[in-house]
């Protein structure tokens, strides 16, 4: 009779609770699934359910996007858990000391990074709604956090696109309108950035403002909930091969744990789903793979739909897949979710724990030397890391060289910089720093390699043993007290941080002139590339002074002042080997040829990093534009371009070029510039194998790769002399996204693969790969005329993480004639 009793005041509960809590089909006025909700329709019902559950809800608002739209995440328990959430919270971060005994599982869900795979969000309402009723228990020593949507921007262009174009009713057939979005789909940010790609360098407003609330809690577990093409059926965990070596046994095992509870449901109803295949644990800035090395369980669940999906389309087999559909196989997953990581709360508090215990990491420590401007930048990004660093002593390491690959020593002094593997978030440390990411299976999704020190032009070396350090110098600050008298005041350029200053003085109008050659002054070497700035140059300026002053402290730039321009060595400031930058007027082409996210790098490059105006120029109006009035245009890579670029529209191109234009081409763009009506670059001609061989069917994946390039990174040649290498040394690491190759031009090869450097320093490239590349050019200029054309075929604003590619392109505007 008792037991009785209490499951009629259970049920007796939930009905009151469900009552008292409109579901979403309620609140919204229509079945959830019959149509896109927008997202400030979707945060309305998010306030509603917390207003009406304040004792088991809270609402926090992180930040916003680029278009003003909040971000915010939810957290959710039992009335008891929410009451002591910040108690909870602290306990459970003690775990990654040791010093911690918490009790209670805490699992992070992230729906829609990717805008256009659209079913996340509105499955995630109903998820709230249930976990809140029907299946409350769960939140007895479980702490949910639910994002309902990362990408705001991308979800709304996505669902107002479709909104606008769907048939009434919707229409299934494939071919349907509502089925082809446009070039601009819904998929990235605002300024077309994968956001899934993001978490580890942050690069965008959304990661940067999300990674501190989940620096906050370090979730047991962490989902990202997503969607792939509309033929395959539901993937959920495990991942597949590559795990990163830094991967538990434990977070292998559990994710075989919560993928056959879900499969308990999904053969219950009779849903397709497969594992272990596509989806691995390797790149670090994924949402599974990024939780993965902070100690949680991350996982990429992937529903058939996205994009082309709508409200329901005809799949290849004949069946319909319904909007209803995917919003019921991502509900049953994260409510699976959260059920495994109740029943396992103790489990999960243990082996995170355990994560956080010393590790016998080969390198104990990474020490750095290098411009102060990028190790200033570099330590911007691990303090949002929360990695620690120091600064090292007067003396020497040994270890593993990165600029050569092999062992060897370097000196230290307290300008070096000291990040070990004995700290918290030293496995985190271990995977950003290290020089080469082991690979169990070469059939990777993305990148293979990313080092840090690579990717911030930065000398280095591992070291086996640890490295004592103090608190870490920073680069100190800039005086500001400039001679009213000075001829000129010079600084150096080699640096980001130097363009950005660069680009700030021609926004406020201060004339800057920039050395062709090195020289010496007052004793002091300077060398290519050095800023000039003249008194007599900005004379016309009454403010000069208080403008150039403000300028150098904005960017913390140190400015040399000299009262002559007759240097000891070298050309004088009057010498046309002193050139004035050009105040120059930049567009971008953007649409179909351009690849979405390629366009977006650039976009961002100007807009964000560099913060110099760019016009965004369509393909559907180009040829109606007049160029003359554009000093640079930027074509960003993408797919088509030698269908573009016909014989009239470059034939254009080229006399614009011939008159002075400054073209920059990038990846896939340079291949609409060549052949017989082109420029002057070639393709290389590779030559073909004439074995004919047998190949068993199940071996052709294996088999391509050998021609593919993964995201390498390659050491490579640099002529310093050149103005699109000003601020390099004579050696650059250039990460490859593949194996397009050109012969050296003639003249201006600037940055080049030499005869015998075709094997990746780090990461993978097949066999043939290997051999297409060879003694290829990665950046150069061709003179046109009076103007020229910049061929970047590897990407040096790749994702926007890739710090010391930068500046090439920085030169390829300012300082390449």
């Amino acid at each position: 009779m008792r037991t009785l009793i209490l499951s009629l005041l259970l049920v007796f509960s939930l009905t009151l609770t469900a009552q008292q809590l409109m579901s979403p089909s309620e609140f919204l006025g229509y079945e959830l699934g019959t149509q896109f909700t927008r997202h400030h329709e979707v945060v309305d019902y998010y306030q509603y359910v917390a207003k009406t559950l304040a004792d088991q809800v809270q609402l926090h608002e992180y930040g916003k996007t680029n278009e003003r739209r909040p971000l915010m995440v939810a957290y959710l328990s039992s009335a008891g858990n929410m009451a002591d959430l910040e108690n909870i919270r602290t306990e459970h971060l003690k775990n990654t000391t040791g010093q911690g005994a918490p009790s209670k599982a805490i699992v992070w869900l992230s729906y829609n990074v990717h805008g256009n795979e659209s079913v996340s969000t509105e499955a995630s309402m109903q998820t709230l709604y249930d976990l809140l009723t029907v299946e409350k228990d769960y939140l007895d020593n479980t702490i949910v956090i639910m994002d309902p949507c990362i990408n705001p921007d991308g979800r709304d262009r996505y669902v107002n696109w479709y909104n606008q174009y769907k048939n009434s009713p919707n229409n299934v057939d494939p071919n349907s309108k509502e089925h082809h979005e446009p070039w601009q789909s819904g998929r990235a940010n605002h300024y077309m950035f994968d956001l899934n790609r993001d978490w580890a360098w942050l690069t965008q407003v959304e990661s940067q403002q999300r990674l501190k609330f989940f620096n906050k809690w370090l979730p047991h577990v962490h989902v990202d909930f997503h969607e792939q093409g509309v033929n395959n059926p539901y993937f959920f965990a495990p991942a597949a091969e590559p795990f990163h070596e830094v991967i538990t046994d434990f977070q292998r095992d559990f994710q075989v744990t919560i993928g056959k509870n879900h499969a308990k449901y999904f053969d219950a109803n009779g849903w397709f789903y497969f594992t272990k295949e596509v989806f691995d644990l390797l790149y670090p800035s994924y949402g599974d793979t990024y939780p993965t090395y902070n100690g949680g369980i991350g996982m990429t669940y992937e529903q058939g739909g996205s994009g082309r999906a709508g409200l329901g389309i005809v799949t290849r087999i004949g069946d319909t897949l319904t909007l209803k559909d995917r919003i019921a196989h991502h509900h049953t997953t994260g409510l699976s979710t959260v059920e495994v990581a109740s029943k396992n709360a103790k489990k999960l508090n243990t082996e995170f724990k355990k994560f956080y215990q010393n590790k016998d990491f080969k390198y104990k420590s990474y020490v750095l030397n290098g411009d102060a401007d990028k190790l200033g930048a570099l330590t911007e990004l691990l303090d949002q890391h929360e990695i620690k660093y120091g600064s090292g002593n007067n003396g020497t390491v040994k270890g593993y060289d990165y600029k050569t690959g092999s062992n060897g020593s370097m000196r230290t002094t307290e300008k070096s910089l000291v990040v070990s593997t004995d700290q918290p978030r030293g496995t985190l440390v271990k995977v950003l720093f290290e020089p080469k990411a082991k690979l169990s299976d070469s059939v990777t999704y993305d990148i293979t390699a990313w080092s840090l020190p690579y990717a911030y032009g930065l000398d280095a070396v591992g070291t086996t043993t640890a490295v004592n350090s103090s608190g870490f110098v920073p680069q100190s600050e800039a005086s500001m007290t400039l001679d009213k008298d000075a001829y000129a005041y010079l600084t150096d350029w080699s640096s980001m941080n130097d363009a950005r200053f660069l680009a700030d003085l021609i926004h406020r109008k201060i004339r800057v002139r920039y050395a062709m050659k090195p020289f010496v002054l007052d004793g002091q070497r300077y060398k290519r590339g050095s800023l000039i700035i003249t008194r007599g140059d900005n004379s016309a300026n009454k403010e000069f002074l208080d403008i150039l002053g403000q300028v150098a402290k904005k960017h913390n730039k140190d400015l040399t002042a000299t009262a002559t321009g007759f240097v000891d060595d070298g050309k004088d400031f009057g010498s046309t080997y002193v050139q004035m930058v050009p105040d120059i007027k930049v567009a971008v082409l953007t649409g179909e040829p351009t690849s979405t996210l390629q366009f977006g790098e650039v976009w961002h490059f100007f807009e964000q990093q560099l913060h110099y105006p760019v016009s965004i120029i369509d393909s559907e109006y180009m040829n109606n534009i007049d160029f003359t009035g554009y000093d640079v245009l930027v074509l960003p890579s993408g797919w088509g371009y030698k269908g573009f670029f016909k014989e009239s529209r470059l034939k254009d191109l080229k006399e614009w070029v011939s008159n002075g234009g400054k073209l920059i081409a990038m990846g896939g763009a340079i291949k609409g510039l060549t052949g017989e009506d082109g420029f002057g670059l070639k393709p290389k001609e590779s030559e073909k194998d004439s074995s004919v061989n047998v190949q068993a069917y199940d071996e052709t994946e294996r088999d391509r790769i050998k021609e593919a390039i993964t995201g390498a990174i390659f050491k490579t040649k640099v002529d310093t002399t050149h103005p699109l290498a000003f601020g390099y040394d004579d050696t650059y690491f250039s990460l490859k996204l593949g194996a397009d190759a050109y012969d050296y031009l003639d003249s201006g090869s600037v940055v080049y693969l030499e005869e015998g450097h075709t094997s990746p320093i780090s990461g993978f490239a097949g066999s043939e790969a290997q051999k297409k590349i060879a003694q290829t050019l990665v950046f150069g200029v061709e003179r046109h005329g009076s103007g020229s054309v910049i061929y970047m075929v590897d990407n040096p604003l790749f994702r926007g993480f890739w710090e010391n590619g930068k500046l090439f392109f920085a030169n390829a505007l300012f300082m390449v004639n």
